[in-house]
């Protein structure tokens, strides 16, 4: 992650551009019930016991990347698969077309994952600047194609290339099981600290909402106000949401999810506070809210906009952290093998992809009862934790 930095196109009137890429945002978003997949999914229903009063939950999954990281993201779906969820795949349009369509022919290509039909493929790589807005239009994309492909998840799930899981699916969909369906997980706080004025009071121009190759943002001269309207709330910007407040977010059945687009379309990195801002801001959904992400990370001192990488020198951190995920990882690091092997129970050949461009899920897992679920230690440690955490709810 980086700070704004001037593009040397920067159009000559920036107030104009800033309110462009706002107007951009808004109509994006207001068309994302329609977004397209590699399979052009509709919705579809299953047999499997999911929904609001189902005893096993289901997650939906966007998990995110950019050029080269098809391994990547590959890897990750591997390490999080399980046929009662629903997985969503993008990659960014700094990824050339051949590597989208390979990525959508490795997951037609697996016979577990054409089977249970639960991984799509986002057929079209748009532009993304992941220290400004349109991360946050791709996110919520990638949340409309799941609400509409699928009726039967209970909570999104936003994970990038960079993340890996610290549990089993098993252990994760246990933890769940004992969750209220109205319960989301986001990091946040209303000190804003440095952040009112360097996020807030400068406008910012994302040109990735406009153009068709990945670009950085731009500043606009002119600062603004803190607004009045509403309270400004930040964090992580790693969430998991209920089905209800992600359609909420989505469709915007009433006025502040949209204005809330308006102005953070102008704002650094506004994945961190766009969520945080509309849930806390909500009467509806404010005392939903559970503060904290479920994520492991380590953070530099003074803290830098990018948490560490992770090693070998952090695994008996994260194993005892209590998290479901961490970041950030290098890419084959080490660290993941030993995750694959001592936590997910996963060989190393069926976790990378050994120079195949296809990693055959069926081969290494044999599902029985998809409803019956097997949790280890750590899913009894996670479920604990979210109990734990559960227990103070709403907004300050």
């Amino acid at each position: 992650m980086r700070p704004p930095a001037r593009s040397p196109a920067s159009p000559p009137c920036l107030a104009t551009a800033a309110l462009a890429a706002s107007a951009a945002l808004l109509l994006i978003c207001g068309g994302f019930g329609f977004g397209a997949s590699s399979s052009s999914p509709a919705r579809r229903t299953s047999s499997r016991a999911t929904g609001p009063d189902a005893p096993r939950p289901s997650l939906a999954y966007w998990i995110s990347g950019t050029g080269g990281e098809m391994a990547r993201v590959l890897r990750l779906l591997r390490a999080v698969y399980h046929p009662r969820n629903r997985y969503l795949l993008h990659l960014d349009a700094g990824a050339a077309a051949g590597e989208r369509e390979a990525l959508a022919a490795a997951v037609r290509a697996d016979g577990a994952w054409r089977e249970a039909a639960n991984v799509d493929v986002v057929g079209e790589g748009y532009a993304v600047d992941r220290t400004g807005s349109s991360v946050l239009a791709a996110t919520l994309h990638g949340a409309a194609v799941l609400l509409r492909v699928a009726a039967d998840w209970d909570w999104f799930v936003t994970l990038s290339s960079s993340d890996y899981p610290l549990v089993t699916q098993d252990d994760l969909l246990y933890a769940f099981s004992s969750v209220p369906k109205e319960l989301n997980f986001i990091d946040h706080t209303s000190d804003l600290g440095w952040k009112e004025h360097e996020r807030f009071e400068k406008l910012i121009v994302d040109p990735s909402l406009y153009m068709d190759s990945n670009s950085e943002l731009f500043p606009v001269t002119e600062p603004r106000q803190m607004p009045d309207a509403f309270k400004i709330f930040t964090g992580s910007p790693w969430v998991i949401l209920t089905r209800n407040f992600t359609e909420h977010c989505v469709h915007g059945w009433d006025n502040l999810p949209r204005k809330l687009l308006m102005y953070f379309a102008n704002t650094a990195y506004s994945m961190e506070s766009y969520f945080q801002t509309v849930i806390c801001n909500s009467s509806k959904f404010r005392n939903t809210t559970v503060n904290g992400d479920l994520r492991y990370f380590v953070w530099d001192d003074p803290p830098g906009l990018e948490p560490l990488t992770l090693d070998e020198s952090h695994f008996g951190n994260m194993v005892n952290s209590s998290a479901a995920f961490a970041r950030r990882f290098a890419e084959d690091s080490p660290v993941l093998k030993k995750i694959d092997e001592e936590i997910l129970n996963h060989s190393s050949d069926c976790a990378s992809l050994s120079g195949r461009r296809v990693m055959d899920v069926g081969s290494c897992s044999k599902w029985g009862d998809i409803d019956v679920l097997r949790p280890s230690r750590a899913g009894e440690q996670l479920r604990r934790f979210i109990s734990e955490i559960s227990q103070t709810r709403g907004c300050s």
